[in-house]
């Protein structure tokens, strides 16, 4: 072991480079040939040395850091979304910082509080609300901030989510296909861009169609709330004969209430439809019929609009809605013609 902290100036006495040459090999996207940079990243190696992130982002005033702001992982859409948002960036030579939050205004302004201390380049948010307070002061802070998986109305940041209201309508046209005479609805909250979008398109497809929703409730994207708006909708005198839950997470709880609390048959009593496609939603124990984000895709254009604004100087507010498609398995009863 040395007896010191190996430097870029002895990896370049090493290699034979200048320090500038050693810098702009660890410098990602900077002007290098292939034999020098395999020349000093062997000195590097034989040395032990590691480049200091945190010096040469006082020199170049980049982190190379995102900021995650999520508001809770016990949803298996974001897991799954997180790891491909991380693998994105560091694809593209960032690295990400994950806060979790809840959506208190209190919680999410300390959050970003210790993001801005960190000075990170951008900030991305994951079903989280910000105040027009926080969104000015990342503004004049210069850190862009990215909405995924939600919008939020007259905010002015960019925002990728996918097609909720024409998923929500998608749903509607496939239940009413199945020929379910009393269709009903567990929302997700009320309060977020996602509830109310899944919700109004899948009421204004029924509305098209001059049918009305049976019953609906507002179940905060919580599990339980869920599993009891379903009971409560089960044990009524004229319960639905199909329930669109607003995402996947909610849809398995209500499925397994259904079936192991009060005995009911899924899909012979009560056709389910959830929304997301997360892995479980394919286990045979669920086969959850399911209306599939894109996430590949919302990824994608998450990590292209936020670089755009970090290195490009774009502009904010670009607002990208990204449609997908109805996954069609055995919680619900199929219409005729429709292969599960």
């Amino acid at each position: 072991m040395p007896d010191r902290k190996i430097t870029s100036i002895d990896v370049a006495r090493a290699a034979g480079v200048s320090q500038s040459a050693v810098s702009r090999v660890f410098t990602p996207g900077a002007s290098v040939s292939q034999k020098m940079a395999d020349r000093v990243r062997k000195a590097a190696d034989d040395l032990g040395y590691r480049p200091n992130v945190l010096a040469r982002s006082l020199i170049t005033g980049r982190s190379r850091i995102i900021g995650l702001v999520v508001a809770y992982l016990d949803n298996p859409f974001y897991p799954d979304a997180l790891e491909k948002l991380s693998a994105a960036l560091q694809a593209r030579g960032y690295h990400i910082l994950v806060f979790l939050a809840g959506n208190s205004d209190e919680d999410v302004e300390s959050v970003i509080d210790d993001l801005l201390d960190y000075q990170v380049d951008g900030i991305i948010t994951a079903s989280i609300n910000l105040s027009g307070e926080l969104t000015d002061r990342c503004r004049a802070a210069n850190i862009p901030v990215m909405l995924f998986n939600r919008g939020i109305t007259g905010s002015g940041l960019s925002a990728v989510t996918s097609a909720n209201r024409v998923g929500g309508a998608k749903v509607a046209e496939f239940l009413m296909a199945g020929d379910h005479a009393r269709i009903a609805h567990i929302s997700g909250w009320m309060g977020a861009s996602t509830g109310r979008d899944r919700r109004n398109g899948f009421v204004d497809a029924l509305h098209v169609a001059g049918r009305t929703l049976h019953a609906e409730a507002d179940a905060r994207f919580r599990r339980e709330k869920a599993a009891d708006a379903a009971r409560t909708m089960m044990l009524s005198p004229d319960p639905p004969d199909a329930i669109f839950v607003g995402n996947d997470h909610m849809a398995l709880g209500v499925i397994d209430m259904l079936r192991y609390e009060m005995g009911l048959d899924v899909p012979g009593d009560v056709s389910v439809v959830g929304y997301d496609d997360v892995p479980m939603a394919a286990w045979k124990s669920y086969s959850l019929t399911t209306l599939r984000q894109p996430v590949n895709r919302m990824v994608e254009a998450t990590v292209d609009t936020l670089l755009n604004e970090i290195e490009q100087g774009r502009p904010p507010g670009t607002i990208t809605e990204i449609e997908g498609h109805l996954v069609i398995r055995s919680s619900a009863k199929t219409p005729e013609g429709q292969v599960p």
